[in-house]
């Protein structure tokens, strides 16, 4: 239990831009230890995203219940949460003091690409586990594998939807996500 709140906290520590870039982070527990897989990351930002709270909080809780129940949950949360705690209160100590201060104004401007990166990458990561079939291709060499192309169909139509009709309310497109997915078992 000790290594999923050193591995919650850090992530807290580190994810700096918001519940995206904590996908990275997320990927990784994923990858090296069993508190939750691949397919279940995914699912667990699906569910994250179309639930009120922050998608790594929302994260952390499933994860920590799955691996230790309640106890785990509620630590694990906690863990995510504390660094971004004691970062807000020193920063808004400090900030009246350094406000005007150009290294502080110079690290933000960077901490802002810096975060983009973070939030492309973990983009990047979902879209190619949605949408491509690594392991498949991996197997057969065939590139025509390497597709889930009722899953590109899918990302397709809404993504055309979106840029068509800018007014379409994200929980519409949440649930219509739902019901494709159980009309199509995707």
């Amino acid at each position: 239990m000790l290594r999923l709140m050193w591995e919650f906290f850090k992530t807290g520590l580190f994810s700096v831009g918001g519940g995206l870039a904590t996908i990275p982070f997320l990927q990784e527990m994923a990858q090296n230890y069993d508190w939750f897989t691949q397919e279940e990351l995914l699912d667990m930002i699906a569910v994250s995203e179309s639930t009120p709270g922050a998608i790594g909080i929302n994260c952390a809780t499933y994860a920590g219940y799955k691996a230790y129940g309640i106890p785990g949950a509620l630590l694990a949360t906690l863990s995510l949460i504390t660094p971004a705690v004691i970062i807000i209160l020193m920063i808004s100590r400090a900030m009246e003091k350094f406000k005007n201060s150009k290294l502080v104004g110079d690290m933000f401007q960077m901490l802002r690409p810096a975060t983009g990166g973070l939030i492309f990458g973990a983009m990047f990561s979902v879209m190619t586990l949605t949408l491509l079939n690594l392991e498949v291709y991996r197997e057969t060499g065939n590139f025509i594998d390497l597709f889930k192309y009722l899953e590109i169909g899918v990302f397709a139509v809404f993504l055309l939807l979106l840029r068509k009709y800018k007014n379409l309310h994200p929980i519409g497109i949440i649930v219509c996500g739902a019901l494709v997915g159980i009309l199509f078992k995707l």
